[in-house]
């Protein structure tokens, strides 16, 4: 059964959220809070797999309660639900730790498939929001010269193909569509991206396409 942390102030999207919730994790044991304050203390109580968060809370940023899942229950899989798709919003969100990061503005379809994802290991991300992100990256890539990452070691060392896995977990493809793309099944691509990201001591597709930018792989 998995715990899912529900904020949301709003009750009449907390209950279409809830019901979509239940809808894609049917078994799932569900928690409600309205403010960041509540939140924090369901945080410190309950052990959740999945935290469903928005971010304009009458006390606050859902960005806070990703810091807290992060650090204390860092097995949790944070997903950002909101409307705001700027980059001032985005992208401190996913630096927090955000697992997923979710529009409003989707159907009800739309939302569901991306948050059965979750259970494949793969992030939820809006489609917009994607995109976004492999600009921003792809940006950086070529106003910056290529360096050392900052938090890997020297020694550290990506072979060919899991540079290849690397670029394309950057870029937003799934492990299917990475699968497809290099004739290698999903459950082998799924070890690949374990194996990278315990290289390069990353938790997060996001933390990930920073190191791609920093090795310099979205030049290729």
């Amino acid at each position: 059964m998995k715990q899912i942390l529900l904020l949301e102030d709003l009750p009449e999207i907390r209950a279409w959220l809830k019901a979509l919730v239940m809808q894609v994790f049917p078994d799932a044991q569900i928690s409600e809070a309205s403010r960041i304050h509540d939140a924090l203390e369901l945080v410190n109580a309950v052990r959740f797999d999945v935290a469903l968060l928005d971010l304009g809370l009458p006390d606050g940023s859902g960005v806070e309660v990703v810091q807290a899942l992060r650090e204390k229950q860092p097995e949790a899989q944070s997903v950002v639900v909101t409307i705001h798709e700027d980059d001032d919003h985005l992208f401190p969100a996913l630096q927090a730790g955000a697992f997923g990061y979710l529009l409003k503005e989707q159907s009800r379809e739309q939302l569901s498939e991306q948050l059965q994802r979750i259970s494949q290991g793969e992030p939820p991300l809006s489609p917009s929001i994607a995109r976004r992100v492999i600009q921003y990256f792809t940006a950086q890539a070529r106003q910056q010269p290529m360096r050392e990452p900052d938090n890997v070691t020297p020694h550290v060392q990506l072979t060919e193909r899991e540079n290849e896995v690397l670029l394309r977990v950057a870029k937003g493809f799934t492990l299917p569509e990475i699968g497809v793309q290099l004739n290698l099944s999903r459950h082998t691509i799924a070890d690949y991206v374990k194996q990278i990201y315990r290289k390069l001591n990353v938790s997060s597709r996001a933390e990930a396409a920073l190191e791609a930018q920093r090795l310099g792989l979205f030049r290729r």
